[in-house]
Order: C-alpha cells, then sequence, then structure tokens
C-alpha cells in the first residue's frame, strides 16, 4: 500500500533482508483484513439469520477495541460498560510496542493509507522527473509541527467527557467509520442486493456524513494520512501510550552497518511523518515499517533501544497549549446544547419531536454514552432510526432519533434489535417482555416511545370530511390505541331531486358532478329534512355505485328501507347525500408511540397524526400530567 515503488539502492544482503520483508508483507495482509471485516461486520448489521446477517456474529468487535471510547464514556459516565474491556488489550500492546495499532489493525488508517499511496500513484505519473517526485513526497512526509493539534483536540474531548458531555464519537476513527460506512456504504449495497435485502435504506443526512468521510479521504492527496497525522484523538491517545514503550522503530548505532549516507528514503516513505532520519517523533511512528524496507544500508531496525539518531517523544505540544485545551472543553460541555432547542417546550431543553429508540437511556444519560457509530440506525428493519442534526442540539449531532416519516413503517412492536448492538449501552438491551409489558414487567407496562396527537386541522376526517380509517386500522397494541366514532355528515351542495326509481336504481338531477367517488360504500342517501330519532343510522340508504350522466347522477342502493323511515321515491323528492366520518380518537393511556400511525397517515405533507415525546418511559420530565 505504501512502499511498493521505492527508489534508491537496496541492500547487497538479500539474506538479512527478507525478514523485513515478510514485517511489511504482514503489515499489508493485517491491513487487508481488518478493512475487510469492518466492511462484512457494517454487512451483515442486518436482522436475520442467514450467514450474511447479524445472528452470530460479533458486529461491534472493532469498536470495542477502541480505548477512546471506553476512556471517554468512562469519564462521562463514571462507570465502565464491560465489552469495553476488549480495549485493555489494546492499551497493553500500544504500551510495549508503540502504535502498531495505528499501522496493523486501524482500518480508516489503511483507507487513509490506501488513498495516500494512490494520490502518490497519480501524482508520479505527471510530467517531470522521478527525482522532482520523490523531493515533493519528501516534503510531504517531514515531520510538522501542527501535528500537535491532535493531542489538543485529545485535551479538549477528554476534559469535555469529564464534565458529562462526550463527543469522542465525532473525531474518533472508529465510530466515524462505521457511521461512515453504515450511512453511505451500507445503503448503496443494500440497493445493488435487494434480492437479500428486503428494501434499500435511506437516511435523511447522509449527503453530509459522505461529504465528511470523502473529505477526510481526500485530504490524502494533500498530505498522506492526513487524519491520522493532524486530527485523529485515537493517535493522539496512542501516543501518549507509547511514551514509554520499550520496543521502537530506530536507527542501529553499531558501525557494522556502516554509516547512514542520510539518503533520507526513510523520511520520504514514512507515513507518520515521525522523521525517522534525524530525531525521531517517536509518539508520531505508526510502525507502518516502510523506513525499515527502504533504507538501502539496512540500519532501520525495530528493536527495544532507543534509536542512535537521537529521540522526543512528543511533536512539540506545550503544556500551554494542554491547559488551554482542556480548559476550552471543560467550558464547553454545557455549550454544546446551544444553538439546539433549550427554547422550545416551555423551556425545558427538549425538543417535542425527539423521540430515541426502545431502551434509550434519559436523554443526559444517553448523550453521555452514545459515541455516534450508526450500529442501531444500521439493524433498525423499517429504517426509522435516523442520524440527528437539529433535532437535539449540536450536542447531539449524528445521534439516532426515530424518524417515522421515513422508513418502511414505523418502531416495530416485537423488535428489540437496536438496544442489542448498542457498543455502550446507550440502548439498553430490552427482553420482548420488557419491551411489551408482559410476565414481571407487566404492573410496570411497555416501554413507551410517547404519545401520538391527531392535529385536527389536517386529519382528513376531522378537516376535510373525507373517509380515512387508516390509523385505526395498522394501530398495532391490543385493545387498539386508536377509536373512532362514527358520524354522518351532509357533503356541500348534496341535496338533489329524484327523477325516477326503478328497483335499487334512482336517478336524480341538481347534483353537481362530485370530487369524490360517491359510490366508495362510504356515501348514503336520506330524505331532506328527515331527523333521525333513534339512531344516526335510520334513513339511510348506501349508495353502492354512482354513474353520472352528464345531466345527474344514477345510484345504484342497497336493500330498500325499513318500513316508516321516511323514504318516498316520488320523482321530485328531495334527497341529500351524506358521507360517512369514522373519526379517530386516542386513548393515551394505551399509546406506545410506536409511529406506525403517523408513517402510514395518507397525508403528503405534514401527517395528520403525530408522535411527540410526552409519555415516554425513559424519563420522568417527559410524562404527561393530565
Amino acid at each position: 500500500m505504501n512502499a511498493e515503488n521505492q527508489a534508491g539502492p537496496r541492500a547487497d544482503n538479500t539474506k538479512g533482508l527478507r525478514p523485513l520483508l515478510r514485517i511489511v508483507a504482514a503489515r499489508r495482509i493485517s491491513q487487508a483484513f481488518f478493512v475487510a471485516l469492518t466492511l462484512w461486520l457494517c454487512a451483515v448489521t442486518t436482522l436475520g439469520a442467514s450467514f450474511w446477517r447479524l445472528s452470530g456474529w460479533q458486529v461491534n468487535f472493532i469498536l470495542q477495541l477502541d480505548p477512546l471510547t471506553a476512556l471517554g464514556t468512562m469519564l462521562a459516565t463514571r462507570t465502565w460498560y464491560a465489552p469495553l474491556v476488549w480495549a485493555v488489550p489494546v492499551i497493553v500492546l500500544t504500551a510495549f510496542l508503540g502504535r502498531a495499532f495505528c499501522g496493523f489493525a486501524c482500518p480508516l488508517g489503511a483507507l487513509n493509507q490506501t488513498f495516500g499511496w494512490l494520490a502518490r500513484r497519480v501524482t508520479s505519473k505527471l510530467p517531470g522527473s522521478r527525482g522532482a517526485a520523490l523531493r515533493a513526497r519528501l516534503a510531504d512526509n517531514r515531520h510538522s509541527p501542527w501535528q500537535a493539534a491532535k493531542y489538543y483536540l485529545l485535551a479538549f474531548l477528554l476534559a469535555a467527557a469529564c464534565f458529562g458531555s462526550l463527543q469522542t464519537g465525532l473525531f474518533d476513527p472508529l465510530p466515524l467509520l462505521f457511521r461512515s460506512l453504515n450511512m453511505t456504504l451500507a445503503p448503496v449495497l443494500d440497493a445493488g442486493f435487494q434480492a437479500l435485502f428486503l428494501k434499500p435504506r435511506h437516511y435523511a443526512s447522509a449527503w453530509l456524513l459522505f461529504a465528511v468521510f470523502a473529505g477526510i479521504l481526500g485530504l490524502n492527496f494533500l498530505r498522506p494520512r492526513f487524519f491520522c497525522r493532524f486530527v485523529c484523538p485515537l493517535g493522539a491517545l496512542f501516543g501518549l501510550l507509547n511514551r514509554f514503550a520499550p520496543w521502537r522503530v530506530g536507527k542501529k548505532g553499531d558501525a557494522a552497518h556502516g554509516e547512514c549516507g542520510n539518503c533520507t528514503l526513510c523520511d520520504t516513505y514514512c507515513e507518520g511523518g515521525c522523521r525517522p532520519s534525524g530525531v525521531l517523533v517517536a509518539s508520531e511512528c505508526l510502525l507502518c515499517m516502510n523506513c525499515l524496507d527502504a533504507c538501502p544500508q539496512g540500519r532501520m531496525t525495530f528493536a527495544g533501544r532507543p534509536s542512535a539518531g537521537g529521540e522526543e517523544h512528543l511533536p512539540e505540544p506545550s503544556r500551554r497549549g494542554f491547559l488551554f485545551a482542556a480548559a476550552a472543553g471543560a467550558l464547553s460541555a454545557p455549550l454544546w446544547t446551544i444553538g439546539g432547542l433549550a427554547g422550545q417546550d416551555g423551556g425545558t431543553g427538549k425538543n417535542p419531536l425527539l423521540i430515541r429508540p426502545p431502551g434509550a437511556l434519559d436523554e443526559a444519560r444517553f448523550l453521555s454514552r452514545c459515541i455516534r457509530c450508526g450500529q442501531c440506525m444500521r439493524v433498525c428493519p423499517t429504517n426509522v432510526i435516523q442520524p440527528a442534526l437539529g433535532e437535539a442540539g449540536l450536542e447531539g449531532l449524528w445521534t439516532p432519533v426515530l424518524n417515522y416519516r421515513l422508513g418502511s413503517s414505523g418502531c416495530q412492536v416485537q423488535c428489540i434489535a437496536c438496544g442489542n448492538v448498542c457498543p455502550t449501552a446507550a440502548i439498553r438491551p430490552l427482553t420482548l417482555d420488557e419491551k411489551l409489558g408482559q410476565g414481571k414487567f407487566a404492573a410496570k407496562g411497555p416501554v413507551r416511545l410517547g404519545t401520538a396527537f391527531f392535529d385536527r386541522s389536517r386529519c382528513l376526517p376531522w378537516a376535510m370530511e373525507r373517509p380515512c380509517l387508516v390509523c385505526q386500522e395498522l394501530c398495532p397494541v391490543s385493545p387498539k390505541a386508536i377509536h373512532t366514532r362514527t358520524t354522518f355528515e351532509p357533503i356541500r351542495f348534496g341535496q338533489a331531486q329524484l327523477t325516477g326509481a326503478q328497483g335499487a336504481r334512482l336517478g336524480l338531477t341538481g347534483l353537481p358532478k362530485p370530487t369524490v367517488n360517491l359510490g366508495s360504500g362510504d356515501y348514503f342517501l336520506r330524505p331532506a329534512g328527515l331527523v333521525p330519532m333513534n339512531s344516526p343510522e335510520a334513513g339511510l340508504r348506501r349508495i353502492n355505485a354512482a354513474t353520472w350522466t352528464g345531466q345527474g347522477q344514477t345510484f345504484t342502493l342497497d336493500a330498500e328501507p325499513q318500513p316508516g323511515q321516511g323514504w318516498r321515491t316520488a320523482p321530485g323528492s328531495v334527497v341529500e347525500v351524506l358521507v360517512r366520518l369514522q373519526k379517530p380518537y386516542l386513548d393515551a393511556a394505551r399509546c406506545i408511540g410506536c409511529g406506525v400511525c403517523e408513517h402510514e397517515c395518507p397525508i403528503a405533507g405534514l401527517r395528520g397524526v403525530r408522535v411527540s415525546y410526552e409519555n415516554e418511559s425513559r424519563s420522568g420530565p417527559g410524562r404527561m400530567l393530565v
């Protein structure tokens, strides 16, 4: 990926060179393996029992290796989540061998290295001498004081985490990569394999996530492994752990290998910009092993001794800079909520449309655990879990929210997938009995995400006198949370005169051409002026079919009305057309806020029924005081 086209003389001692080649080859194989594993784990984070679906795969294994995730959540919550114990071996490995994870395992680092290699291949084919290309490459790989920026960013993020604001997931390479792949690449794969996946997925802010991810990869054309060198807070943490590592890359000091000719080939092919030809910046060495492979004298080694050319441990970060970054992080913890929703919902700081997945902790604890990896969004079978943009303020950027307008349905009552894939328990794993409020959870009741409310200015039966029963029919709880009350109301310009009758066929005149299908089964005729005394249905005759003749309507009606209901079919009799409306009402005690009603509402724009967070189970302030 990185030193395939080295220039300069090779070592004559090929016997001594073979082990070095195997190390570089092993590094490339390891990088390819972890990239492929990451792509595979993103692909299989889909409900199902097939080998290419979720069942049996440890889809969070890569994320659980992340020491920054473990440290950030521990500082923000004062607790250690057990599955993150896998980060401990990575910490121990780094403390002994240096940034081996960056060079051999980090999938985003491998992608950055690959794109940097592609950038060099492109520029090497441009007009000009090979020597000019090597000089340009050497200039790109020289150590820069700006590489200290990632240490300041690490101090900022960890200080904010100490005050309960976990923002490491915005910059941590592993959650960033999983979020980008889950939201951008996985939907493309789904669309290409619709025979395997039920429906392709769509995410509201996928374009922004793709732009960020593409920008990170594109910066490698400016500087190789740009993100790793200047931004990556996980790399900065590894750099600090590397301070006392006994094994490291460096120059050999014995005369048996000859004098260093200062050819700077090691600097030319260095991926970390750690200055191996001079005073080595040990914390920046990514263990790419390119310097070992490129040195024509074989003077570069990986051994348990300091570099003969001298060492320094950090890339010139100042104590004042660390203190400033840490203070800024601590002060920023309460400021992350500014620009969000502090003025909404009566000043409680909660957006009424902010619906979290089932099992989500209360908002403060949720934000102190969520690393924005996108695993819950990827596994959701109905695609209603979406990355937040402004719904939760800046503090909740790209955290999971339920958007019932998108996807294929609402939150499925029998689904508990999101809590079982969350790597940090920001969404705690639920059992099906707990979610449904069954068995030992019967007294507590089902998990509630919110409550549905009807907007009578947009609901078809309420606002437009159009028959609609979708929400009540599809309400998944039992007994249904949505019930209806039937009324019969005259339609506008709905009076006409009878011109004749032949059995069940009636002719009318004076009725304007209707804009709706009067033969749909929801429209009725009744003698004008008849006031039903016993029931609203007294005197009604259902319109089973309606034919427009140009002069009026011809109706085919149902069975003859009962005697004494005031029906006369003599020509000139006046009748009126009524519509049966089944107006929906909500039983808030039974609504769980699943959003199926909102998703299926036929209103294309703002739905006639919408779910808000009131009465949610996860926090007391969300309970309705009625």
